[in-house]
């Protein structure tokens, strides 16, 4: 393959292993707040930062082959599993806890994470998602939706637990993460049927009229040698 596609090819890498890492930490913090403080929209935010490690970990995989496009498909299926299992937890969860009248505990830590989360995630997904258009590839720009997505979830959970903190509106807590259920299954639904972005990578010169949302851009020539060939 070309020397550019290579780089942007490591680009990915490197925006996925920063974004592995910040999710490891952020996972962490946020399961072990929200079991102290009950707080199931905190949880619920940690695993999301899980789906977003082993989304990291798919793209990792992906582009540790020496044809990344081969394994598109697989990426996004990965993906797409890793979102409706969290939307099983966290719905159920989020049901249980509304119904049972559970009331948590105010949590400092979940509203600093939350504050933190909205400040870094804006510019990881940006700089993934146009790493994504440059390559075509769909998995890629499902990744950074990912991570756009950690940043609407911070902000719902963020207005949950503040609410909770300063209103005493427990009900906020478990509603925050009926939200971040929802949002999951559409996201999961997305991934599973390949709309990561509206099309795979376009060949120099065609049209691209099916793609909705602007994210194709032309493929890279593929430069293959003979030797490449008789593999």
């Amino acid at each position: 393959m070309t020397t550019e596609r290579i780089r942007l090819g490591r680009r990915a890498q490197l925006l996925a292993g920063a974004s592995v890492a910040y999710n490891v930490v952020e996972a962490v913090v946020a399961v072990v707040a929200g079991l102290a403080a009950g707080s199931v929209a905190l949880v619920g935010f940690g695993l999301d930062s899980v789906v977003e490690v082993s989304s990291g970990l798919v793209i990792l995989w992906q582009f540790r082959s020496r044809l990344p496009e081969s394994r598109e498909r697989q990426a996004l299926r990965l993906m797409a599993l890793s979102f409706f299992a969290l939307a099983t937890y966290v719905g159920v969860e989020s049901v249980r806890a509304l119904f049972s009248g559970s009331d948590p505990d105010a949590s400092p830590i979940g509203i600093g994470l939350a504050i933190a989360s909205l400040v870094v995630m804006p510019f990881l997904s940006w700089a993934q998602r146009r790493t994504g258009r440059a390559l075509g590839s769909q998995a890629v720009v499902a990744d950074s939706t990912q991570t756009l997505l950690c940043t609407y979830l911070s902000a719902v959970l963020l207005a949950g637990l503040v609410l909770n903190a300063t209103l005493g509106w427990g009900w906020a807590d478990p509603v925050a993460g009926l939200v971040i259920a929802a949002v999951a299954v559409r996201e999961g639904r997305a991934a599973w049927r390949g709309e990561g972005c509206g099309c795979g990578p376009v060949l120099p010169g065609a049209a691209a009229e099916h793609c909705a949302d602007g994210c194709c851009a032309p493929a890279p020539t593929l430069q293959i040698s003979h030797r490449e060939v008789g593999r």
